[in-house]
């Protein structure tokens, strides 16, 4: 084992794990003033739901011996046999447990981010049992299929730190999630950001988190840690040209929103990508990031589909591209292309953006389901005229 590398994923496990406080300001900013701490709260306990969970099974059954190239089984169920000591079977040069706690941190970030599809309207209680379900039989499996040795690995899907696992597979989710949960009240009317400031800081701390993200994905601290470091930072910076063109041409303004929104966009769409191409790709995949994920949200709001804070924009179609992108660049600038030609790893790719995207709809609104006619997902409306910091938590935001 290396020391280096060990040293270098403990720091992108804490670099990810910010990711989500960091989210927790970014969409915190985006609601009503009503909800500020309603959703800080969702973002925060999805540290603490899913460090439970992927300790206990969700580790086990994303990473653990496969079961017919869809699950792991429960052999690793309290992480029993993963050693803080040796090495395990994904990475040779550092300890087992050091790759459970950076995959872990990924599992905390990703229902996290459905929080906006279902923003401002949904039961505390509601969210942790789904928090749980969709952990566990969304995610874990998805994980699995592309990174834990099961069909879409095997395949020669490429997804270098989450285009698919993490950013289509919430972004769907989020999106089924507003189709059933419905709008929010008084949807139609503008709906502004109470607090710019905090989603800069979020957006600032995302960015900063993502070298953590796609960097320490490399599993070492040598070249295609740096490659993944410089490519995360291009698109990121493209992907906040893209956005704000749209937002100056189409908008009227350069919106402050629009360039961290665009940032974001930028560093979802290098994801999949970034230890597989160098840097004029990635310029590409950023600016066409911040386009798609502009066009994504106008289109909605066409739809009247209620996706508060934009989630299947910025994540499911960034994702989308940036997956699509990875077929369309691998080789360029950087890495080689691993199939006999690149329409083979463009056709690869579309396999494993459909699955995911038909797995995510589909389980994720069984799920959302089973609690609406259960327990209920949805707070009263006198409630949700409240504001949920009140309702569901007794505290505010702010004094005052």
């Amino acid at each position: 084992m290396d020391t280096g590398d060990t040293a270098w994923i403990l720091i992108s496990s804490a670099l990810v794990l910010l990711m989500t406080p960091g989210l927790a300001f970014f969409y915190g900013g985006l609601v009503h003033r009503k909800n500020a701490s309603a959703t800080i709260m969702h973002c925060f306990m999805a540290i603490g739901i899913v460090g439970v969970v992927w300790v206990l099974w969700g580790y086990t059954l994303a990473f653990g011996p496969d079961v017919g190239g869809v699950i792991g089984n429960l052999s690793w169920f309290g992480l029993a046999g993963v050693s803080a000591t040796e090495a395990g079977p994904y990475a040779d040069n550092i300890p087992h447990q050091a790759f459970m706690m950076f995959q872990g941190m990924f599992a905390i970030i990703t229902p996290a981010l459905i929080i906006g599809g279902f923003a401002e309207r949904i039961k505390f209680s509601s969210y942790i049992i789904f928090t749980v379900l969709w952990v566990t039989i969304v995610y874990a499996p998805v994980a699995h299929w592309v990174w834990g040795g099961g069909w879409l690995g095997a395949m020669g899907a490429l997804d270098f730190a989450g285009g698919t696992v993490v950013h289509i597979n919430s972004g769907v989710a989020a999106l089924a999630a507003a189709i059933i949960i419905g709008k929010r009240l008084g949807y139609g009317t503008p709906i502004p950001p109470h607090n710019v400031p905090m989603i800069v800081l979020g957006a600032g701390l995302l960015w900063f988190g993502w070298f953590g993200f796609n960097a320490g994905s490399a599993l070492t601290s040598l070249g295609d840690a740096t490659n993944a470091f410089v490519v995360t930072n291009t698109a990121a910076a493209a992907g906040m040209l893209g956005w704000v063109a749209m937002s100056w041409i189409f908008g009227g303004k350069p919106s402050v929103v629009a360039a961290a929104s665009g940032a974001v966009a930028g560093l979802v769409a290098i994801t999949p990508a970034a230890g597989f191409v160098g840097i004029i790709p990635s310029i590409i995949i950023g600016f066409g990031s911040g386009v798609i994920g502009y066009g994504a949200i106008q289109l909605l709001l066409k739809l009247k589909i209620d996706d508060a804070l934009a989630v299947w924009g910025v994540h499911g179609m960034g994702g989308t591209w940036g997956a699509l992108a990875t077929g369309i660049f691998v080789g360029i600038g950087y890495g080689a292309l691993a199939t006999d030609t690149r329409i083979e790893q463009i056709l690869i790719q579309l396999m494993g953006i459909g699955a995911t995207w038909v797995w995510s709809f589909a389980v994720t609104a069984i799920i959302l389901l089973a609690i609406k006619y259960t327990i209920g997902l949805r707070v009263p409306e006198t409630d949700e005229e409240a504001g949920l910091d009140q309702s569901q938590h007794g505290e505010t935001a702010y004094i005052g």
